[in-house]
């Protein structure tokens, strides 16, 4: 495999542990720490495509900042929740990691292992 790419929060748990199985499985990837250095609207776009979700799957519904938004209301296209992602990278969920065999949001953090070699 040539290359692993995980967008983490180093604060986050899940986060962690999903990068801590990256490297156990004798990987180091680039890591991305996407609230300092967020994907552009055309990258999460592709990124959420790739993971084969939906923009509501990647957007963290947990928050003070999704409550005040409001975000949960159904009127929000996808179009607009991409804006506010955008706008707003504390409102992507994580981690999402990216490597040649596919793209995943990890969590729960299992969900890595099918992105990384076998054994």
């Amino acid at each position: 495999m040539s290359s692993v790419k995980i967008f983490h929060n180093p604060k986050c748990g899940t986060s962690r542990t999903v990068l801590g199985m990256i490297r156990d499985a004798g990987m180091e990837p680039e890591v991305i720490l996407y609230l300092e250095d967020p994907p552009s609207r055309a990258e999460l776009v592709q990124l959420i495509e790739a993971t084969g979700g939906s923009v509501r799957d990647v957007l963290r519904a947990k928050g003070e900042l999704y409550e005040e938004l409001g975000l949960a209301d159904p009127k929000w296209s996808d179009d607009q929740l991409l804006d506010f992602m955008a706008a707003h990278p504390a409102l992507i969920n994580r981690p999402i990691v990216v490597t040649d065999k596919g793209t995943a949001l990890c969590r729960p953090a299992d969900k890595v292992l099918a992105l990384l070699p076998t054994a």
